[in-house]
């Protein structure tokens, strides 16, 4: 009986592998080659001992350890710990995010659009969908730990070993199965695609969060989180096998519990309890603004609260900085070049340049949900009445331009509120605002390239995420391995002037601006030429 549950189950992942094809090859491709060309500028950058030390020092103040976590002591540095320093926890999250959006798509996104009941019309067992969607997700991420393992340990350097590079490889590939696991829960959990990627989302950023408070101040909250036990593997120095076992272990609870939920729900419901709405509809709703609104405010809401509490999170750490680096004549020295600028002014330019990208995530899924409410047929509601496409568009454009704002805001506000508690000299709340809201004419920028891409090109709108993370890979490592310029510029976010270290530069924001412009202009006129 139980094995009758599971039949069809190869069938079924041969089919999800020919839909997911070209996601799960871009996304394998990104992460191991992003790895390995970090790995090859190391080896370059980092030529002696003492460079590695001075590194090392720069990586025990509590900022830094917040940020990438508290991985090695100084005097067991090697090549090999400076780059899991760098690239092991972003890279598990990148990782994570990949397993998240791979099996929501393939789970509650296929139920949502009717793909899942076509399928169990046929002769198939009611786990087969779920039971093919896991399967997928471990071959996937089987690939990712042989490929990634054996391109490490191809490196001829001591400080990558076949041990090292392969738990390396594990604790990605475990880390990114957990959360394929609590994603999967989601899915039964929530009724649509959006809660089920809401809900996995606030799990990745609650333990990220609780990993960075945790790896500061106490080292049992670190282990509360699944990101806590991925950093504390000390991976090419003592290799502890431990982080790894635990995560396998937390998926299979995970995948045992997704398998028992679906069972206890019907098709096209979670077991969450959805609320009731009210009896008479706002008068909002009666615009397109407010019943945009109303359907991506839960998308919106759930962003700004995670924004904003990583923001405070990182700023209540950052009157620790001067004093940690006067300590050290090294990095004194390391830093004279620069000394105009001080270490908590260098790191908010970073940090706020970091979580500007991740804001633009928010401001593009917001509008992307134009095409998911094209692809299910419901926009015809709309043009079958006296409603045209500019205003059914400019309602979520607007809604995802005022996301940017939002989220901007918050990360300012969220820096300077926990901040101002703890820096002995005061920055100011305009200054440290600003410096997010310096940002915005590059999200306008991101913004208008998937407006382009909505009106002009509907199939080709997923490129706007490889847009979004090569922006992510050049802010945090474009320096550090000495990107070409033009590479640089290719990216928005590298022409913003990085405030409170520079002074406002118009040119390139108001540049920005207009090239934001032109290509929103471009997708409105592509939408409204376009069928439907």
């Amino acid at each position: 009986m139980v094995v009758q549950q599971f039949k069809g189950t190869g069938q079924i992942m041969r089919l999800l592998f020919q839909q997911n094809g070209v996601k799960i090859g871009l996304w394998l491709s990104g992460l191991i080659g992003v790895s390995i060309a970090t790995v090859t500028a190391y080896t370059t950058i980092y030529t002696g001992q003492k460079e590695i030390i001075e590194f090392g020092l720069t990586m025990q103040n509590p900022a830094m350890i917040a940020m990438l976590g508290s991985l090695y002591e100084v005097g067991n540095f090697s090549l090999g710990a400076v780059f899991a320093s760098e690239m092991l926890l972003f890279s598990a999250i990148a990782v994570s995010v990949m397993n998240i959006l791979l099996v929501s798509s393939s789970t509650r996104m296929d139920e949502e659009e009717g793909r899942l009941e076509m399928i169990l019309g046929l002769p198939v067992g009611r786990l087969a969908y779920l039971a093919a969607t896991i399967s997928m997700m471990i071959i996937v991420n089987s690939l990712l730990f042989m490929i990634l393992s054996l391109g490490l340990g191809l490196f001829n350097h001591e400080a990558f070993s076949v041990e090292s590079a392969l738990l390396y490889g594990g604790i990605l590939a475990s880390t990114g199965l957990f959360f394929a696991g609590v994603t999967a829960v989601a899915a039964q959990l929530a009724a649509t695609s959006r809660g089920a990627t809401g809900i996995s989302f606030a799990v990745l950023i609650t333990a990220y969060i609780i990993r960075a408070v945790g790896d500061v101040s106490n080292e049992v909250l670190s282990l509360v989180s699944p990101l806590g036990w991925t950093v504390r593997t000390a991976v090419f120095v003592d290799n502890d096998w431990w982080p790894v076992s635990a995560l396998i272990s937390g998926m299979a609870i995970l995948l045992v519990s997704a398998f028992y939920l679906n069972q206890q729900r019907d098709i096209n419901a979670g077991l969450l309890p959805e609320r009731k709405g009210k009896v008479y509809a706002s008068n909002a709703l009666k615009s397109r603004f407010g019943l945009t609104w109303r359907l991506e405010k839960g998308t919106i809401i759930s962003w700004a609260i995670g924004i904003f509490l990583m923001s405070v999170a990182f700023g209540s750490i950052l009157g620790d900085l001067e004093a940690y680096f006067s300590d050290f004549e090294m990095v004194q020295i390391i830093l004279a070049d620069d000394l105009s600028d001080s270490m908590t002014e260098q790191f908010i330019t970073l940090l706020v340049g970091i979580m500007s990208v991740f804001s633009a995530v928010p401001t593009v899924s917001v509008f992307l949900k134009l095409k998911k409410e094209e692809r299910m047929g419901r926009t015809e509601n709309f043009y079958s009445r006296a409603v045209s496409r500019n205003k059914v568009m400019g309602s979520y454009y607007a809604i995802a331009f005022l996301t940017a704002v939002l989220m901007q805001l918050l990360i300012g506000l969220g820096l300077y509120a926990s901040a101002s508690q703890v820096i002995k000299t005061t920055i100011g709340a305009g200054t440290v605002i600003a410096s997010g809201l310096v940002y915005i004419p590059a999200i306008w920028v991101v913004l208008g390239l998937t407006t382009a891409l909505v009106g002009a090109f509907p199939k080709r709108t997923g490129l706007i995420w490889t847009y979004v993370t090569f922006a992510i890979f050049v802010i945090y490592l474009g320096n550090l391995l000495e990107f070409p310029e033009w590479v640089n510029n290719i990216s928005a976010f590298h022409h913003i002037p990085q405030l409170p270290n520079e002074e406002i530069a118009w040119f390139p924001m108001i540049s920005l601006s207009l090239v934001g412009i032109a290509l929103s202009v471009i997708g409105f006129l592509s939408y409204n030429k376009r069928d439907i």
